[in-house]
């Protein structure tokens, strides 16, 4: 399966979450109801995976936590929050190069509409 098949099997369940559920849960709530539907719908969904970061030889343990990582391809990075910061778009960008992963989802579930809550992130593949 491509990063591109995954995202559009991450996107659909985003709307049927967003539609069910609404905007305005804690972000837990959205991580593990889209964990849930996603395995659901048969694909592999690992939670708050710490990451290390090598750095000059060195591995780090302190790296980072990613939301989910869906099929080992997509990094998922979720908030529920009134509007997305420009940091969060460029920490998911660091953690695809960090981890050598090419695409990424920004979804904040805090977004009226869940259409303008969904952001693609690409490392070294189109857009």
């Amino acid at each position: 399966m491509t990063e591109n098949k995954v995202a559009e099997i991450i996107v659909d369940a985003c709307f049927k979450i967003h539609t069910t559920l609404g905007p305005g849960l804690l972000e837990s709530v959205y991580e593990a109801v889209l964990a849930h539907e996603l395995q659901k719908r048969g694909l592999s969904v690992v939670r708050q995976l710490s990451l290390p970061v090598v750095y000059d030889g060195v591995v780090l343990d302190e790296g980072f936590r990613a939301d989910l990582i869906v099929e080992d391809l997509v990094i998922v990075e979720l908030k529920s929050v009134e509007i997305v910061a420009p940091v969060h778009k460029k920490q998911l960008n660091t953690y695809l190069r960090l981890s050598g992963k090419k695409l990424g989802l920004l979804i904040n579930f805090g977004a009226n509409l869940i259409k303008d809550g969904i952001t693609r992130v690409a490392n070294g593949m189109p857009s």
